[in-house]
Parts: C-alpha cells; structure tokens; sequence
C-alpha cells in the first residue's frame, strides 16, 4: 500500500454496541414478520419488547464512568448518554406494552408499527451519543422520517394523513433551518467537531456575528423538536390526528433525544455563547408556558389538551436550561442542567400514564379521547380513576406527587440564577394550567357517567399502567434517587 492511500482503522464498536444491537433486532424482526401469520404479532412484539431489555442490559455492561469517543470522535459514550438510553428505553418498553391492545381493532398491528418504533428509538440513541453536528443530523431524521411514516401508518383515515403531512412539511423546514445553522456555524469555526467548536468559540479570530446568526437557526430548530412557541404549530394537529399509539410515541421518548440535542449543540459547543442562546430561551420559555397553558383551557379533547400542555411544560424545561450560565459563571450549570433532565423524566412518566389512560378507555371503533369520556370513571373503575388522578395532579405540581418536585427543582435554578420574575411568571401559568387538570378530575369523580360498559384492560397493561402511576406518586416521595442521578450524569459528562 502507498503512503498516498489513506489507512482504514477499524473504530472501537463497544461504545455503540446498544445501537448495533438494536438494529440487529430491528432486521430480524422485519425477516420474521414475514413469516408470522399469527394476526396478533406476538413474534413481533415480544421480540421488540426482548430488543428494549438487551438493549438495555448491554448500556450498563458497557457503560464506562469517564466519556469514550470513537468513530472518528463523532460518537461519544458517556453517562448522560447512558442515563438517558436507559430512559428511552424503558419508556418505549411501556408505549408498547399499552399501544398493544388498541392497535388491533384500528388495523394497525403490523410488524411496520413495531419496526418503525424502534427505527425511531435507534434515532433517539445516535441523538444522544452524537459528538459531531453531522451525527446529530443523522439521528434526527432517522427519528423524524420514522415518525412521519408511524402519523400515516392508519392510510384510511383522513386525520391522520393530515397530520402526517403537516408534520413532514414542517418538519422538513425545521431540518432545514437545523442544518443551515450548523453550515453558518462551520463557516464560522471550520469544524462540526462538538469538543473542537467549544475551543474555537474562545478564539479571538472567530467571527462573532456569523456565529450568532447560525447560532438562532440551531436554535430554531431545537423549538421545533420541542415543540416550544412560536415553532408549535404541529404539535396539537399531529398529536390529535395520529392515531393515539402514535400520538403517546412522538409525546413521550423523543423528549429525551431533543433534550440531549440541546446539551450536545448548545452546552456541549457552544456554551460560551450562553448570553446569547440563553436569552433565545427566555423568549421562547415565557411564550410555551403562556400560549400553552391558556390555550389548553379551550379544549375539549384531551389529546389536543395533552398537546397544549406539552407546550406548557417544554417551556418549564427551558426555564432550566437558561439558568445555567450567571454572566459568565457556570458554578450552578450542573444543578440547572440537572434539573431540566429531572422534568423531562418526570414529564415523559406522567405522559406515558395519561395516554395510557385514553388507551385503556379506548375500544374498536370508539376513541376516548374527548373529556366527556372521563366522566364518572370512578364509578366505571374506582382504580384507574386513581391512577388518572395521580397522573393529573403530577402534571399540575401538586404535592406529594413526582410534578410538584420537578417544578420545584427548575424554580429553584431560576431563582438561584436571579431570574426572580421568571419563576413567578412560571408559577402564575402553572396556576392556570392547574385548572385544566383538576378538571379531568372533577369529571372522574363528580359527573354521572356517559358509558357503564366495563373496563377490562389486558393483565400486562393493567400491571404496567398500575405502576407507571404508582411511580408518579413513589418518586414524588422519594425523589432523591432521580435527582441523584441526573446530577451524576451531568457532573461525570459535562466539562464546564
């Protein structure tokens, strides 16, 4: 070989051993599929359940203290990484434990469901372990693109084709305003190495304002993934016109995927841009929680009032993320940080149960998914009205649940930071979006019912339902192990 041809070196694969399995998995099961005549899919499912466990199993075993690069330093393995691979795998554990039952009599338990889903969890795990602009972008339409497919998985439903459209045109222009800001930002830098941008930000020789300018399209295509205001115009059509399985899918892990995209981009490169990004925030933060938590009062179906509220509670998170950097000093970014980690955990626990709980009361040719169809639930199942109570008052932050923890842990970094006014304009909407919850209480437990048909939920979703939330209220307890190891994984993970 001529010293002119380059070497190949073959890069450490222990560090995306998990993402390796996955897609393993994900292969097989596409091969097994078309062999299984059975028309519950039960090959499918228990493979794709066995994919979430191995997956699992294999993030611990190779899991390190310190951070492991490798792929040419675009991949990194880290315990932020790890913490929050082990979230989205058991989250997307649970959706499919409850899309199960209601997949059946709407036509759409496909092997398709099943391979999309974890397609869309392998995104979600090269998002968390990117260490490079190019990986983050790859992870993210893996993501996105099996979404798109999953909102348009019911083909003879209208709503649905609806929704999945507007998702793929808007979706597709914030990719675009994403990519457009890391292209101005390697112009600036000449680099899309996260660790290399964080040295050449501190360059005197970096211009400034081409950084910023990329640094607002980045930005704007983080909101859009968040689905924070003024870039929130899919969530509540997409959210009410995808079938609810898919609905709880986009609701839930995916949060996890744009959380790590905001650490690696914003933290992770360019952190001493902090004034600038932070200030993006704060607009964005204040706009979530108001536009969301009003609109939210408005309605009157409980999926497009679940994605009001998403709103409402990404802008809550950003609160976090903005109260990291106090004019220049980081001594509190690991507590910030940590604590917008703590509510997107909690937020994905509790979305998980309230979806669960439309899922539950869901039937062939009936969707639950109007507020009237909580009415008298208390009556119908004693139980599970419990368990929607629970789930709403986390999601209002009443004490003793996990909700009112994670509020609390985000208000406190606010006011640490000095933000004094945006902890009080954080708790008056919270105020106003307490309404709307309590008002899916009040119809569990003091309106006759519209339907005394029994509920008779399968014995796996019933148990997984049951300690999903029992969790809300244990964490709400105890909710210093999860704290705990929010903050560990931003301590080990974060060179600040």
């Amino acid at each position: 070989m001529t010293n002119s041809m380059a070497t190949f070196m073959l890069p450490n694969l222990v560090p995306a051993s998990a993402e390796i399995f996955v897609l393993a998995m994900v292969s097989l099961i596409l091969i097994v599929d078309l062999f299984d005549k059975d028309p519950k899919r039960s090959s499918a499912y228990l493979l794709s359940l066995g994919t979430m466990v191995g997956a699992g199993l294999i993030t611990v075993a190779v899991g390190g203290n310190s951070p492991t690069t490798t792929f040419s330093n675009m991949f990194v393995s880290d315990a932020l990484a790890d913490v929050l691979k082990l979230m989205v795998y058991g989250s997307m554990f649970v959706l499919l434990v409850y899309s199960r039952s209601t997949l059946g009599p709407r036509d759409l338990l496909k092997g398709e469901f099943y391979t999309l889903s974890l397609f869309a969890m392998l995104g979600m795990m090269v998002m968390i372990s990117a260490n490079h602009f190019l990986t983050v972008y790859l992870g993210l339409e893996l993501l996105t693109l099996s979404l798109y497919a999953l909102v348009a998985l019911q083909r003879d439903s209208a709503a649905a084709s609806e929704a999945a459209m507007k998702y793929f045109v808007l979706g597709a222009l914030a990719s675009g305003m994403l990519l457009y800001g890391m292209s101005m930002i390697y112009g600036a830098t000449g680099t899309l190495d996260i660790n290399q941008i964080s040295m050449a930000t501190q360059s005197a020789a970096v211009n400034h304002t081409v950084l910023v300018f990329g640094l607002v399209f980045l930005v704007s295509g983080i909101a859009f993934k968040l689905g924070a205001v003024p870039f929130h115009m899919w969530v509540p059509d997409v959210y009410h016109g995808a079938p609810t399985a898919v609905t709880l899918i986009i609701a839930s892990a995916p949060k996890f995927a744009a959380f790590a995209m905001m650490m690696r981009l914003l933290v992770g490169s360019l952190i001493d841009l902090a004034v600038d990004w932070q200030q993006m925030l704060t607009v964005l933060s204040v706009l979530s929680l108001a536009i969301g938590n009003i609109t939210a009062i408005a309605q009157t179906n409980i999926k497009r009032m679940l994605a009001y509220s998403t709103i409402g509670h990404m802008g809550f998170m950003l609160l976090g993320m903005l109260a990291g950097v106090i004019e220049g000093n980081r001594l509190s970014a690991f507590n910030a940080y940590s604590s917008s980690m703590f509510y997107v955990a909690v937020y994905v626990l509790t979305t998980l149960g309230s979806f669960g709980m439309i899922l539950l009361l869901s039937r062939a040719g009936f969707e639950a998914d109007t507020l009237e169809d909580f009415k008298g639930l208390n009556t119908r199942s004693p139980w599970f009205a419990f368990l929607m109570l629970l789930i709403m008052f986390s999601l209002a932050g009443v004490p003793p649940t996990v909700g009112f923890y994670a509020k609390l842990s985000v208000l406190q970094a606010v006011v640490d930071a000095g933000q004094v006014w945006l902890a009080v304009v954080a708790v008056m909407f919270s105020l106003i979006g307490a309404f709307y919850y309590l008002r899916v209480v009040k119809l569990m437990y003091f309106d006759e019912p519209k339907d005394l048909s029994p509920i008779t939920p399968n014995f796996d979703m019933s148990v997984v339902l049951s300690i999903n939330g029992l969790a809300v209220l244990g964490l709400g307890i105890l909710p210093g192990p999860l704290m705990t190891v929010c903050k560990i994984a931003m301590v080990k993970s974060l060179a600040l």
